[in-house]
């Protein structure tokens, strides 16, 4: 609960201070020695009407958690009997430029406010007013316990604000998550469902590429290889492995493996991979033999069998 500021209060108390003088400056109780039984029983009444007025406010604020409109509605009509005089009391709150009203409300010379502020920022104030003339006291004819109280009444009223603002904050924040979340989750399902088709599509045309290649080309090349001459024909046994390759696993899992290698360099394998020498690869790529020798010295290196007895062409025959 707040208090007054204890620096200020140590001006009005006697020396030296304890917390015990502050209590008692706060929540004045009149000691024996000070009043007569009668005055004792009437402070003891007014402390427990503020004390009421807080607890009232607390479980105010636990049953109306995230409205404040609501709160406030019940709040000012809360008020009127914690103050000395319940019976001319009236009181008014006006918080973010809405105004509740007490019962029997009437604007009087005879008031006491406190402001409410929201992250140090004034919002509202919280104004008690008597309708009827009553005797002088600590500030007007109200208490200085009036004062601690009616300024704590406001300082709750906007921690209250600020608890029922994060809150609502925080569940506009959970439901903008919740629907990106499902947004999410049905674009994952949307991106399967296009990913599967295509998958379904690439082994459609996979199948339909093998069986044209098997019942329209493969018969060709097989007449072809009798009629060529004999020298000509193991041009024509490569190129039915490279037709067969297209359809075999080989070329893209060797693409995947080994992606730094060039266009060029893959030809190369493939010759290589089907035991053709130095010199033959060259005649069929119109190259030299020590150009050949080249991309064979690149290929190894790039296949990290550099300055290794691994053959070469047992090497490539092996990734099938």
């Amino acid at each position: 609960m707040a208090r007054l500021p204890i620096t200020s209060l140590k001006k009005e108390l006697p020396e030296p201070f304890n917390p015990g003088d502050l209590l008692s400056y706060l929540w004045r109780i009149p000691q024996h020695s000070e009043s007569e039984p009668e005055k004792i029983e009437l402070a003891l009444r007014e402390r427990i009407k503020e004390l009421n007025c807080l607890y009232g406010i607390a479980r105010l604020a636990e049953r109306y958690y995230d409205s404040m409109d609501d709160f406030l509605k019940y709040l000012v009509d809360f008020l009127p009997p914690s103050w000395q005089y319940p019976d001319i009391t009236c009181s008014r709150i006006i918080f973010e430029g809405r105004t509740y009203r007490s019962k029997n409300f009437k604007v009087t010379k005879w008031r006491q406010s406190s402001q409410i502020l929201v992250y140090n920022e004034p919002v509202g104030e919280v104004v008690v007013f008597y309708l009827e003339e009553r005797p002088a006291a600590d500030e007007g004819p109200f208490l200085k316990e009036e004062r601690v109280l009616i300024d704590e009444v406001a300082q709750r009223i906007g921690a209250i604000a600020i608890r029922i603002s994060a809150e609502k904050e925080l569940q506009e924040i959970n439901k903008q998550l919740s629907l990106e979340r499902t947004a999410l989750q049905e674009a994952n399902a949307a991106l399967r469902a296009v990913l599967a088709k295509i998958e379904e599509e690439k082994q459609r045309i996979y199948k339909d590429m093998q069986a044209n290649i098997e019942k329209a080309i493969m018969p060709i090349l097989h007449a072809l290889a009798i009629e060529v001459p004999k020298t000509q024909r193991k041009y024509v046994e490569i190129l039915k492995n490279n037709l067969e390759d297209i359809t075999s696993p080989f070329i893209n899992r060797f693409l995947y493996k080994f992606q730094s290698l060039t266009p060029t360099e893959i030809s190369i394998c493939n010759l290589i991979r089907n035991g053709m020498r130095n010199k033959e690869i060259a005649d069929l790529r119109g190259a030299s033999v020590a150009t050949i020798n080249r991309h064979r010295e690149h290929i190894r290196k790039k296949l990290k069998i550099t300055n290794s007895d691994v053959n070469l062409t047992t090497y490539l025959q092996s990734l099938v």
